[in-house]
């Protein structure tokens, strides 16, 4: 299971919020690029990597800290936030990202988002799924959708899609531990799919519990940036 760190950028600064809360922002550090290369240090090799003022304004904004991580280190980073056109995928990676993740697209233009499968592989493009109560959610998880989160992946795994991150909104930023039981239910209906679990991660045991399941990778966020897990602790995981 790979270990994937998490920066949101809001104004060039890496911050967290709480259930996708603008007004619950905390900053963390003020130099995403250092913070990039703390995790590559430690080992790790994949960073996600989320442009927060971008999914406000439905285009890339913080562009200079994915050129500078992207140039700066050599971690392989999925891209998500303000990718909402085609202009926008080829910006993001030609900046650098490795991966980008398509979510409210997914739902409001799939013929662009299977545009993007066509054009560029299951291998660039990552279905982000978000659900609150097993739907899918979306504009930053303001609007609740009637699609079943299941069917949704389903659906697109048939399209082409081999990567998805699923986040369950009600576990985000909680540090409440994430959610077993609906990944080990994705895993056992999509079987193939390259699973990166999003949410409630808050100690070293939520993450062997996801590596036992056999997701692809585990997405951490306020879990380190609250001492919680070390980057010691991540580190041996990610060897």
């Amino acid at each position: 299971m790979y270990i994937i760190p998490a920066i949101d950028i809001i104004g060039g600064k890496c911050v967290r919020l709480t259930q996708g809360d603008y007004n619950q922002k905390k900053e963390y550090h003020d130099n995403p690029l250092e913070m990039a290369k703390r995790f590559e240090d430690a080992g790790i090799s994949r960073l996600h990597l989320v442009d927060l003022d971008g999914a406000k304004e439905k285009r890339i904004i913080n562009a200079e800290s994915l050129r500078a991580i992207a140039s700066g280190t050599s971690l392989k980073i999925d891209f998500g936030g303000g990718v909402q056109s085609d202009e926008s995928i080829e910006e993001a990676l030609n900046l650098g990202a490795h991966q980008v993740t398509g979510g409210s697209i997914a739902v409001k233009n799939p013929v662009m988002f299977e545009g993007w499968l066509e054009k560029f592989g299951g291998e660039k493009i990552i279905l982000g799924a978000d659900a609150k109560d097993r739907k899918i959610a979306i504009s930053g998880w303001q609007e609740t959708t009637e699609l079943d989160l299941i069917d949704f992946i389903k659906g697109y795994h048939a399209k082409g899609v081999t990567y998805v991150i699923c986040t369950d909104v009600a576990k985000d930023g909680l540090l409440q531990g994430p959610s077993i039981e609906l990944y080990k239910e994705i895993l056992a209906e999509i079987p193939g799919i390259k699973l990166i679990a999003s949410g409630g991660v808050s100690q070293i045991k939520d993450l062997e519990q996801l590596s036992k399941i056999g997701v692809f990778g585990a997405i951490v966020g306020k879990a380190y940036y609250e001492g919680r897990i070390t980057l010691e602790q991540l580190a041996g995981f990610a060897s």
